[in-house]
Formats: structure tokens, C-alpha cells, sequence
């Protein structure tokens, strides 16, 4: 039997632009403050489909995705997002993997994804393997920066999506974070699961102290309570923390070799990868086998519309962070966009690719490049 005629696509010049929007109100965690988040977007031609990709990083991903990254998988095969990636990750060799490069690199690759999914005319999370119809979300904000009040509504908006997890920020105002965590766990009740995210604000002692205390009010998730470069500093609180708590990190990992030092320090009990800074999906499929290999459970950094596609994929997933900020984002500016539905994100099926479409003009206004 003759084997199916796949589509004859080259990839066309790529379309790079970058917005800049505004948060609804004051943010901070334990270790940074904010008042917007930019949000560079990829689009691919190729046949008669366009690609779209997206990270959430600094104008300079925009600048090297057209100086660098476009010449580089402009004329190749859209069917073949493996050899793009490759090219991609030799041709910024000496500027460096971590950070920028792969961020820029994620936009691109995401959006090559989306390309090839729409060429065969099948969602993403089908062309990749469908496992699972839905992920479970937990909803991620209670930034340092609100009130009880404002921590309180965004905790129930999300509860009455049926997220029975909830995320709060911890770690700027140690002194007050007892308090801040009994006002949380009062506005969410006793069923409910509480993760906390130091951001790296404390020091091992410190976080030590607060994990016993955290517990005691019912914490279960406790997310870099130490710096996630220290390694040694996250496995003593994996060792010693109570044992129903599970210690988190990995958002900032960028490529393969970073989240397989984290797992050989067993610094973890739950890894953290985000698609959309390790270098697209392309990396995030092998962070998902690298965890199935170390029977490691994995949850998905932020972009929760971006991720729900690849984590039906993987076994090793537990959940999707549904973060206030790129939820606000993705409702703002992309038809399609995912919101849980009890409490669950599920990839949107009858649309091709990641079934996401960019509305330029509602963008418009926040377009800085």
C-alpha cells in the first residue's frame, strides 16, 4: 500500500512582533515587581496555513527570532520541525543557550507545531498522541502585591471554575506570611489544595522553618523556597520538609542537560518545565520523557493555553499552572483561548493546530515592535 502524500510545504518568511500589556493591578512575588508582560508573537507560512507562536519574554526575543532565527528555517520542510529545531539551536551557539536564545527559539518552534498540524488538518495534541482528553489546572496569582480581599475574589473566581488548587506568592514580607496564607486558606476551606512560590526569596533555614509552618496550614506544594540554582539548598527541603509537601522548581530550565541536574541532585519532588522558555515543545516532549524515565511527576509553567495541547501527551504530567497573567493575556488578544471547565483544561479539537487565532485588532494598542 502507497503510503499518504504528505503536504509539499516550505516554510515562508517568518512574521515577528511583540506587544507589551499593562496587569489589571499592582504584581509581585517574593523577589520581583511588575506592571506589564510582553508577549512576542511568531507566525509561519507555509502552504496554504500559517503557524502561530508565542513566548512571554523581553523585546529582545523579537529582535533575535528576525536577525537570527528566521534566515535560518525560512526554505526549509514545514513537515519537519525536528531538522528546524536543530538548525535552530547550532545557529545560536555562541550567543549562549540559556535565557533569551530559547525563548525566542520556543516562539518559533511553537509555531512550527502549530504550521504542521494545520497542514495535516488535525488539532496539535493529535498529531502529537493524544493519552488523555483533559489535564487538571490549578489557579496561580495571590501575588504579594494584593490585599486579603483582592486574594480572596481571585481565589473564588477560580473556584467556580471547579480549580480545587490554588497558588499564592509568599517570600517579599516573610513576616507576614503566616498571616497571608491562614487569609487564603479561609477563602478557599479546608478541601481545597494551597501551593505556595517563594521565588527563591528565602534562605534555606528560613524556608525550612516555613515549610513546618506552611504545613500546619495545609500547604501541600511549596515552590522554590530557596533559589533554584541551589540545588543543595532544594533537596535538604525534599529531605526535611513534611512529607506531604512537595517541593517544586524548574521553570527557569532552558534545556535538557538543567532539568536532568535537577533530577540526579534530587532536588525536587515535582519538576517544572515551561514550553514557551525551554526552547518550544519540541524540548518540553523530552523534559516529558526525561520525567517518565525518573518516575518524576511534571507540571507545566504558566501559558496555559500553549501547554494543554503537549500535557495530554505525556504520562508524566500532573498538572497546568493557570497562571492570572497569561490567562488575562490569552482571553485579551487570542480567539480560542482555554478556560478549565471543571477545573480541567482540554485542547480545543475541532480546529486545526492549537486552534488559537491572534486578534490583531484588539493588540493593536499594546504593539511596541
Amino acid at each position: 500500500m502507497q503510503a499518504p502524500r504528505q503536504p509539499d510545504a516550505t516554510i515562508g518568511p517568518l512574521t515577528v512582533s511583540a506587544y507589551r500589556i499593562p496587569t489589571d493591578a499592582p504584581e509581585s512575588d517574593g523577589t520581583l515587581e511588575w506592571n506589564a508582560t510582553t508577549l512576542v508573537l511568531v507566525e509561519i507560512p507555509g502552504g496554504n496555513e500559517r503557524g502561530t507562536g508565542y513566548t512571554y519574554a523581553d523585546t529582545a526575543a523579537a529582535h533575535l527570532i528576525k536577525d537570527k532565527l528566521a534566515g535560518v528555517v525560512s526554505g526549509m520542510d514545514a513537515m519537519n520541525v525536528p531538522r528546524a529545531w536543530d538548525a535552530m539551536i547550532h545557529a545560536i551557539r555562541n550567543l549562549g543557550r540559556p535565557g533569551i536564545a530559547s525563548m525566542a527559539i520556543a516562539a518559533v518552534d511553537i509555531a512550527l507545531w502549530d504550521l504542521k498540524a494545520r497542514l495535516l488538518g488535525v488539532p496539535l495534541v493529535s498529531l502529537l498522541g493524544t493519552i488523555r482528553g483533559s489535564v487538571p489546572a490549578y489557579g496561580s496569582g495571590g501575588f504579594t502585591s494584593y490585599s486579603d480581599a483582592q486574594l480572596r475574589n481571585q481565589f473564588e473566581a477560580w473556584a467556580a471554575l471547579g480549580i480545587t488548587r490554588f497558588k499564592m506568592k509568599v517570600g517579599r514580607q516573610p513576616e507576614l506570611d503566616i498571616q497571608r496564607v491562614r487569609a487564603a486558606r479561609a477563602a478557599i476551606g479546608d478541601q481545597a489544595e494551597l501551593f505556595v512560590d517563594a521565588n527563591g526569596a528565602y534562605t534555606r533555614k528560613q524556608a525550612l522553618a516555613f515549610a513546618q509552618a506552611f504545613s500546619e496550614l495545609g500547604v501541600s506544594w511549596f515552590e522554590e523556597p530557596v533559589s533554584s540554582d541551589d540545588l543543595a539548598g532544594l533537596r535538604l527541603l525534599s529531605d526535611r520538609a513534611p512529607a506531604v509537601m512537595n517541593i517544586a522548581a524548574g521553570e527557569y530550565g532552558y534545556d535538557l542537560p538543567y532539568f536532568r541536574r535537577m533530577l540526579d541532585a534530587r532536588a525536587v519532588d515535582v519538576l517544572q518545565a515551561d514550553a514557551s522558555r525551554c526552547a518550544g515543545i519540541s524540548e518540553f516532549l523530552r523534559v516529558g520523557a526525561l520525567c517518565a524515565a525518573r518516575s518524576m511527576p511534571l507540571s507545566a509553567h504558566t501559558s496555559p493555553s500553549l501547554h494543554a495541547h503537549p500535557c495530554c501527551t505525556l504520562s508524566s504530567v500532573e498538572h497546568i499552572e493557570y497562571f492570572h497573567d497569561h490567562e488575562r493575556i490569552e482571553h485579551m488578544l487570542f480567539e480560542g483561548s482555554l478556560t478549565p471547565i471543571n477545573g480541567n483544561l482540554q485542547p480545543r479539537t475541532s480546529q486545526p493546530g492549537l486552534g488559537l487565532e491572534f486578534k490583531y485588532p484588539d493588540a493593536q494598542q499594546y504593539a511596541i515592535t
